[in-house]
C-alpha cells in the first residue's frame, strides 16, 4: 500500500491495509480490492518465478527456530494451506527501502532496469521472511501455553536443555510433560530438540568456516554417526553439500 489505506477481501476474509503495509498472496489465491478514493494508491508486484511462494517463506524463516514453525503451523491449522500474510508498516524501514527501489527502476526504465529489480526482488523476499513476525498473543489452551514455553526453551537453551531439567524448572512430572508435548507438538520432546540443534547447525555450516566437528559439539550433539544421519534425513544432503552450495 504506496499511499492511504484500502480494504481488500482475501479468501473470503477482510483484510484491511494502512500505508506501507505488504500484502503477499500465493499463485491461486482468490482477493478482490475495495474502492480506492483518489489518494490511494495500491501498487501490485507479480512474481513471475513460480518457486517463490509462501511455503518457501515459511520454509525459510521456520528454518531456524522450532518454536516458528509450531506457531505458524498453529496459526494455518493443520487442513488449511497458508495462501497469504499481511506484513505491517511497523518497523519494516527496509522493507519499504527495497520496494521505493523496485517502484523507481520500473517507472524509470533506466539501463539494466530489469536485471536490477530480479536482485531487488531476491532482496525483498529475504527481507520478509526476516521481517515476518507471528502474533504470540492469539489464544491458547493452559496445555498450549506449556508447549510454548518448553519450545522456548529448546530455542534458548539448545544445547544443554532436557526435559528432566524443565520438569524440575517447572514443578512437573516429567512424563506428564512428555507426553503433553507430544500432544500439543505432534512429535517428542528428543525429536524436537534435536531438530532445533540441527537447524543450528545448518546455519553454522552454511554461514561460517568452522569445522563440522566443532560445529556438532557447539550445538549440543555428542555422537558424531548421530549427527550425520539426522542431518542429512533432514536437509536431504550431507553437511559438506550444503556448505558447497551456499559457496556457489
Amino acid at each position: 500500500m504506496l499511499r492511504g489505506s484500502c480494504d481488500e477481501v482475501v479468501e473470503g476474509q477482510p483484510v484491511h491495509l494502512e500505508q506501507g503495509d505488504v500484502l503477499l498472496l500465493d499463485v491461486g489465491c482468490k482477493h478482490s480490492v475495495g474502492y480506492l478514493g483518489t489518494n490511494d494508491l495500491l501498487i501490485n508486484i507479480l512474481f513471475q518465478d513460480k518457486e517463490i511462494n509462501l511455503d518457501l517463506l515459511s520454509d525459510l524463516r521456520s528454518s531456524k527456530s522450532v518454536l516458528y514453525d509450531f506457531l505458524i503451523n498453529r496459526k494455518i491449522g493443520d487442513d488449511s494451506k497458508l495462501q497469504y500474510l499481511v506484513f505491517g508498516h511497523e518497523s519494516q524501514s527496509e522493507v519499504q527501502e527495497t520496494l521505493d527501489r523496485i517502484i523507481e527502476e520500473y517507472f524509470l526504465e533506466r539501463d539494466f532496469s530489469d536485471t536490477i529489480i530480479v536482485s531487488y526482488l531476491s532482496i525483498l523476499i529475504a527481507q520478509l521472511v526476516r521481517n515476518y513476525k507471528i502474533d504470540t498473543q492469539i489464544s491458547m489452551s493452559k496445555s498450549q501455553e506449556i508447549a510454548v514455553q518448553l519450545l522456548k526453551e529448546i530455542n534458548t537453551n539448545y544445547k544443554d536443555v532436557t526435559l528432566e531439567k524443565l520438569a524440575a524448572k517447572y514443578d512437573y512430572n516429567r512424563n506428564y510433560l512428555s507426553n503433553l508435548f507430544k500432544r500439543e507438538v505432534g512429535d517428542t520432546f528428543s525429536n524436537v530438540l534435536t531438530k532445533q540443534r540441527l537447524m543450528k547447525a545448518n546455519i553454522l555450516i552454511t554461514s561460517t568456516n568452522l569445522p563440522v566437528s566443532k560445529i556438532i559439539k557447539e550445538v549440543g550433539i555428542k555422537n558424531r554417526t548421530f549427527f550425520y544421519k539426522k542431518y542429512i534425513s533432514l536437509y536431504k544432503v550431507a553437511p559438506s553439500s550444503s556448505r558447497k552450495e551456499t559457496l556457489r
